[in-house]
């Protein structure tokens, strides 16, 4: 039989819930933001801009957005 490990608190919410804040959503909007923009320069030819917007996007911002 399987131990279940995780706390239940008085709000019935487990520890191992991921909380997200209003924070986070703001942080994944810009992120998604910064990705459709990377992805719309990267159409119009930017070998520059794009690939930077597309690495701040998919490398800081995604995971800080997961993160915090």
């Amino acid at each position: 039989m399987a131990k279940n490990n995780s706390v239940n608190y008085r709000d019935g919410k487990d520890k191992d819930d991921p909380q997200f804040s209003v924070i986070n959503f703001i942080i994944a909007v810009v992120a998604l933001l910064t990705i459709t923009l990377g992805y719309w320069f990267l159409a119009q030819g930017s070998i520059t801009l794009a690939p930077i917007l597309l690495v701040i996007g998919y490398v800081f911002l995604i995971p800080i957005a997961i993160i915090l």
